[in-house]
């Protein structure tokens, strides 16, 4: 089976599955701030193709969820119900629909907002962009903790761009050099157990 088989079956399996619960998550984000019960900001796709990814609003709008590119743990933006959403990775769901669509994969490296991948060396970003970006990836495990880390900074953009963006970089071309339909279904196990154990 094809890896972009594999995505469309088990995002539309998934999609189905998970419509009430998307469904009750919309209800209760509008009655808990106003607002969209959907977030959709532009990230950089396969090729360098640009694409709207889509998510369960979990910031407040009148602190500016429009443009967020770091949120650290405890950002005044979160709501307590995006608090919530986001610990259970329950915001992530709408992606499914990115995934159908061909925009994303389930697993690959997790897409970038235009400005940090303007920061990758040319050749590390040819690479990257070669192949479609994921809701998960080795990168999402090992960095769980990444909001604790950058709240724990004095300047949480430049520990990101410094540190933790180079070190993911490593993992995304590693998966790039050699992804399978094993490897995916490896990282999704881990993902699942990454969770729940949180």
């Amino acid at each position: 089976m094809s890896k972009r088989i594999f995505d469309v079956l088990v995002s539309l399996l998934v999609l189905v599955l998970a419509a009430p619960i998307i469904a009750v998550c919309a209800v209760v984000i509008k009655i808990d701030s106003n607002g969209p019960a959907f977030f959709s900001q532009q990230r950089m796709g396969r090729g360098a193709r640009p694409f709207r990814i889509y998510k369960m609003r979990s910031m407040t709008v009148s602190h500016g969820i429009s443009n967020p590119k770091i949120t650290v743990a405890g950002d005044a933006r979160i709501t307590p119900v995006g608090e919530f959403l986001r610990r259970w990775k329950l915001d992530e769901l709408p992606q499914l629909w990115n995934v159908l669509i061909g925009d994303m994969s389930l697993v690959g490296p997790r897409p970038e907002v235009p400005e940090y991948v303007a920061l990758y060396p040319p050749e590390v970003r040819t690479l990257v962009l070669s192949v479609r970006p994921g809701i998960t990836d080795e990168a999402s495990i090992q960095f769980r903790h990444e909001s604790q880390l950058l709240a724990a900074s004095s300047d949480p953009d430049r520990l990101y761009v410094e540190k933790l963006l180079p070190a993911k970089l490593e993992l995304y071309q590693k998966y790039a050099n050699s992804h399978g339909l094993l490897t995916d279904l490896g990282i999704l196990g881990r993902t699942i157990l990454s969770i729940l154990r949180h």
